[in-house]
């Protein structure tokens, strides 16, 4: 069977791939190991954040500018919420890497943003207490995305434009030769132009010819039942990340029936994917601790915990690009912890590198090349 593109991988990224290229009239397969919307990878969990004013490099800001015009206009064509904006607080030492970066970014890309001493936090948002020493950045158009509805939008729309979808359907191998690539699976072979991978914590192991630096790291991910709870709703708190003497975490506020979610960044054990160890509530006693201090009213009971695959590079930023020895391969690692805000544009660079071979939006930073 012959396709013009095959996306193996339908998280966030390949359906948002599998959308692109449908909608620019390719023929188009979706391969998926999992069910749709599965729990085992890395774009599950109710809520994500979004944000613009992004510390970790100015680079990113105008792929995010793209993200949310695409979610926006996804929103739109499904008719489903999938963005609620609510602000954000950065919060940490003023020379930290977290509020040093996200006002470095803000004040590159002309973004709106206000720097918040403790008492000014407090009294807009009684929930939160920051300690001596910290100061927060605000910027009023961070949100949250709602994945598991983003990534269902992407894959109804890839399907109402002509996209035909297999779950349950594992890739076994894959080869390219004379500029055509041959994918097999438990079902059988199947043929294409091109290809698209965006597998995830999964992506080292279907390109294992390319020996990605890559690792996966196991993150636990908490909903507590806050004690106080009408200062938790999104009209009361903004999404926040926090940067601490010893790391970083972040939450979200209650929503949809839920209580506030919170988790720590980096820190997880490394791990296999295939054999992920269950959460356990021990393993929020980390969090709990700042959250005594920090968000009193939000340490209630522990209501819901998942585990959350990060798939890092050594320097946590993504790496979009062609294989080197066939350029009509191409594959996305958009994850290091941070990656969902960005796959509908991550989806659309995809595309354009295989319908076009290039793309307008600056990918530069993320090449392959520096690793090579």
């Amino acid at each position: 069977m012959t396709y013009d593109a095959i996306v193996v991988g339908l998280g966030a990224s390949g359906s948002a791939a599998a959308y692109h290229l449908a909608r620019r009239g390719r023929k188009v397969l979706g391969l998926e190991r999992f069910g749709p919307l599965h729990d085992r990878g890395s774009s599950h969990g109710h809520t994500r954040i979004i944000r613009l004013a992004y510390f970790e490099h100015p680079d990113y800001v105008p792929l995010l500018r793209r993200a949310y015009e695409l979610w926006e206009a996804l929103a739109r064509e499904s008719g489903q919420g999938l963005l609620r904006i609510c602000g954000g607080l950065m919060v940490g030492p003023p020379d930290g890497l977290l509020v040093s970066g996200s006002r470095h970014s803000a004040l590159l890309h002309d973004l709106p943003h206000e720097l918040l001493t403790p008492e000014e936090v407090n009294r807009r948002f009684p929930a939160v207490c920051l300690e001596e020493g910290e100061v927060a950045l605000y910027e009023p158009q961070a949100g949250i995305l709602f994945p598991e509805a983003c990534i269902e939008a992407h894959l109804r729309g890839a399907v109402a434009h002509g996209a035909e979808l297999h779950f349950e359907e594992p890739l076994v191998r894959w080869e390219a030769r004379e500029g055509r690539v041959l994918v097999r699976t438990p079902r059988g072979p199947y043929e294409a132009e091109a290809l698209v991978v965006t597998a995830g914590a999964w992506i080292g192991r279907i390109l294992a010819d390319l020996h990605l630096p890559l690792v996966v790291e196991r993150q636990v991910v908490f909903w507590f039942t806050p004690r106080t709870p009408e200062l938790f709703g999104p009209e009361r708190l903004p999404i926040f990340l926090w940067e601490v003497p010893d790391g970083f975490f972040y939450g979200i506020p209650a929503i949809g029936g839920r209580g506030v979610k919170v988790a720590r960044h980096h820190g997880g054990e490394l791990t296999d994917p295939d054999h992920v160890r269950p959460p356990r509530p021990e393993e929020a006693a980390w969090l709990i601790g700042y959250l005594e201090r920090r968000l009193p009213h939000a340490a209630g009971s522990i209501e819901g915990m998942v585990t959350c695959l990060y798939t890092n590079t050594p320097d946590e930023h993504f790496i979009i690009d062609r294989h080197p020895a066939h350029p009509n391969v191409v594959f996305a690692s958009a994850c290091s912890g941070h990656g969902f805000k960005f796959t509908a544009a991550v989806g659309q660079i995809l595309a354009e590198l295989v319908t076009d071979g290039r793309t307008d939006l600056s990918i530069g930073f993320l090449s392959l090349r520096r690793f090579l």
